[in-house]
């Protein structure tokens, strides 16, 4: 057993406390990880503020990058010292999902938290990582061995941000050299499936956002035009950018307006890529009748649809290649002690990603 300092979530809403829990040794096929940088995604900030439910105290964190610091048992190919990037992807390799390719979508339940708190009380790994604390035991599954002289803020983007953005574009989308792309929303997410639509050829890539200075954020990841969702009709600007109707929309945002209005960019034959998560309970409208007539459809996607041990070392080559921006997506770095104060800056929108470093 290891005491690490944690930012344990109490109340949903409240301020994360900066807490002694104690952590586990890993068991079977687990690592663990001393932990180097833990990016903030909002995905963490809604489950603190108890927009999806779950079971409290839990430690949230799920975009990870660090040194393995212990192995279990079972372990093979991994050796301590090893640069690893941590996700929240836990497959068993055997269900459904995982033996039809499909990882993301594993059905297997996740055993005990590896965590207590310093009582001995039950404390929730949330999302499969509990990447606020000093260290995380996982299963050997969720990691990818990274390069030795990889940067381990840039690292820690993989593990969820870049994944999902780049993923939806060519796992989900499915996109082809020379179609055209509305990416609606230019947060952290969204500039990756800017890069991802870039890396793949897109012939336009139109960003859509509330602010102009996002918008320009957005050209610099490879955009080549830009919208503002504040207009009217957003989606016309974006046929007049196009000349047409998109191939595909994805839709980085879990706001409802932007699913209300994600079919309206299409083009006959469209597709909208469904990634921002709106809280449980929120209800989007769409007229099904004009997706029927011109063959139209609306697919969610998870994390990108991503097999790790596959996608992770194809963009880790591409961002030393120089093709993928990562270290320009670190807006600020915090200590795990300014966590609340990371937080409260990502929720004004304007940070593309702050990053806890250890």
């Amino acid at each position: 057993m290891t005491q690490i300092k944690a930012a344990v979530c109490h109340e949903f809403g409240a301020p994360l406390s900066i807490d002694t829990v104690t952590l586990r040794a890993p068991l079977g096929q687990e690592v663990e990880v001393t932990l180097e940088a833990c990016a903030i995604c909002h995905s963490d900030i809604s489950y603190a503020d108890g927009a999806w439910g779950g079971e409290l105290p839990a430690v949230y964190g799920h975009e990870a990058a660090g040194r393995i610091s212990a192995l279990g048992p079972q372990v093979r190919g991994l050796n301590v010292g090893d640069p690893v990037v941590v996700t929240l992807i836990r497959a068993c390799g055997s269900c459904a999902p995982c033996a039809s390719g499909r990882p993301v979508g594993c059905e297997t339940a996740p055993g005990p938290s590896p965590l207590t708190a310093e009582d001995g009380s039950a404390l929730v790994q949330a999302m499969n990582c509990g990447a606020f604390a000093e260290r995380v035991v996982v299963e050997q599954s969720q990691v990818v061995r990274l390069p030795d002289d990889m940067s381990m803020e840039a690292a820690s983007l993989l593990a969820c941000g870049v994944i999902t953005g780049v993923g939806a574009v060519v796992n989900a989308a499915h996109l082809r050299a020379g179609e055209d792309v509305v990416v609606i929303g230019a947060g952290g997410v969204g500039l990756n499936a800017i890069q991802g639509a870039r890396i793949a050829g897109a012939r336009r890539i139109v960003a859509v956002d509330m602010t102009e200075e996002k918008l320009a954020i957005a050209r610099d990841f490879g955009a080549t035009d830009g919208v503002l969702a504040t207009g009217e009709k957003p989606w016309r600007d974006a046929m007049d950018a196009l000349g047409r109707g998109a191939d595909a929309v994805i839709v980085t945002v879990g706001a409802i307006p932007a699913y209300d209005q994600a079919p309206r960019y299409l083009g006959n034959g469209g597709r909208v890529i469904m990634v921002g998560m709106p809280h449980s309970g929120a209800m989007s409208t769409y007229e099904p009748v004009i997706l029927a007539a011109t063959g139209q459809g609306m697919t969610g996607s998870k994390m990108g649809d991503v097999v790790i041990q596959r996608d992770i070392p194809w963009m880790v080559d591409l961002y030393q290649q120089g093709r993928l921006k990562l270290d320009e997506l670190v807006s600020r770095r915090w200590t795990l002690e300014q966590i609340n104060e990371a937080i409260a800056d990502t929720k004004t929108g304007g940070a593309r990603r702050n990053v806890i470093i250890f």
